[in-house]
């Protein structure tokens, strides 16, 4: 069973990646067709503005065609006909063989151009067909990973009632927040881990009274490389790389202080407002705004248990990510989210989906994803946690 769950986990993990890599690839085709399209149309607006140079290019060119100067000279006319021909070419020539040239090459670009959008339609189209079979197979595991949490179905029902209660009786998003680590705490693996927390602290700053440096002692550094039970790290510590571990953990991977540098974001997308901002309202901004595609793939940011998943004040559909050590993670402006309260989630792990587009065409601007961490119910800058791909957030 622990390893059924570690190869669905590892599924998850990994489609959810090609999902998001799909999706920005689909953004940046769709970017790089938008300016053939511009392309396009301002050679279309330059061809259209010439209209009537180019008719009377072309007349003259029949015209021509339809009247040439003799080629044989047998009257004295002819030879007339032929230098005033001669004498109008001379003229004329250089003026026509200009404007033919710039129409043809006018033309070419725009030939050129309707090819170059042609072929990135289709790559759209085969990309798009990837991302929809990517989808799938995501919706096909996130059902198994449901199934899975069946036995704990009336522990996380119990749960998410006491979440919903709590979440009509107060307005304070810290009172929350505070209310809420204490029901998952007491109901899922999050109490234990708050508790090693604790415990590993309390060690950490503790006097030593072992008596080191007397006679016949080892140093402390060959104390502790020849303790039998050192914990062993959950996770491969890669310097400046993502955070990596078991799939089948149950409990975060590494101290969320120690995971800088190495927490993914948690879509794919531009970032249009930074922490420390100001809002289109004037106050500070305490979190950063992603803004992405519709019907994007959102992911875990971070391991941790779900404190909080649904409606709550103006946050909208709003996640709640309790990462231990005082740590919260927070994500708002989600169309739907996939896990439950007092489900453990992986860093990556997919959570929920951005609006999706809405029915014909419109203008409504892009949905935008708030993202905010929190310590010891203070906002505080994200940005020293992410292990950033230069694909996956622009801005």
């Amino acid at each position: 069973m622990r390893a059924e769950q570690e190869r669905l986990n590892q599924q998850l993990l990994e489609t959810a990646q090609r999902v998001q890599k799909s999706e920005a690839q689909m953004t940046l085709i769709e970017s790089r067709r938008g300016e053939l399209e511009a392309q396009e149309r301002k050679v279309r607006a330059s061809l259209a503005e010439r209209r009537d140079q180019i008719a009377k290019l072309l007349a003259a060119m029949q015209r021509m065609g339809r009247n040439p100067p003799p080629v044989i000279v047998t009257r004295r006319e002819d030879a007339l006909a032929m230098v005033r021909s001669a004498m109008l070419l001379a003229r004329a020539f250089p003026e026509l063989k200009n404007e033919a040239e710039e129409l043809s090459g006018k033309l070419n670009e725009l030939v050129r151009v309707m090819a170059d959008i042609r072929s990135e339609s289709e790559r759209l189209r085969s990309e798009k067909e990837r991302y929809q079979e990517a989808k799938s197979w995501l919706a096909s595991l996130m059902e198994s990973k449901r199934r899975t949490l069946a036995e704990r179905q009336r522990e996380l029902e119990e749960v998410r009632r006491v979440a919903t209660a709590i979440s009509k009786s107060v307005s304070d998003l810290s009172d929350l927040i505070t209310r809420l680590d204490r029901t998952v705490a007491e109901k899922t693996g999050l109490g234990d881990y708050e508790a090693e927390m604790r415990k590993q602290s309390a060690e950490a700053t503790a006097p030593r009274s072992d008596g080191a440096g007397q006679a016949g002692t080892a140093p402390p550094s060959e104390t502790r490389l020849a303790a039998p039970h050192a914990p062993q790290p959950a996770v491969a510590l890669e310097p400046r790389g993502p955070l990596t571990g078991n799939p089948g953990r149950m409990k975060p991977a590494i101290p969320f202080h120690q995971a800088k540098a190495r927490l993914p974001l948690p879509a794919q997308g531009k970032r249009v407002i930074a922490y420390g901002d100001k809002t289109q309202y004037g106050s500070t901004s305490k979190g950063i705004v992603i803004e992405t595609r519709h019907g994007a793939q959102i992911t875990a940011p971070c391991d941790g248990w779900v404190v909080y998943a649904g409606e709550f004040r103006s946050y909208g559909q709003l996640l709640i990510i309790n990462a231990g050590d005082g740590y919260h993670v927070l994500l708002a402006g989600l169309s739907h989210i996939d896990v439950q309260v007092g489900q453990f989630v992986l860093a990556a792990e997919p959570v929920g989906t951005m609006a999706p587009e809405p029915p014909g065409k419109t203008q409504d601007s892009a949905p935008v994803l708030y993202v905010e961490f929190r310590k010891e119910g203070r906002p505080i800058d994200p940005d020293p946690w992410w292990f950033e791909d230069p694909q996956k957030v622009q801005g």
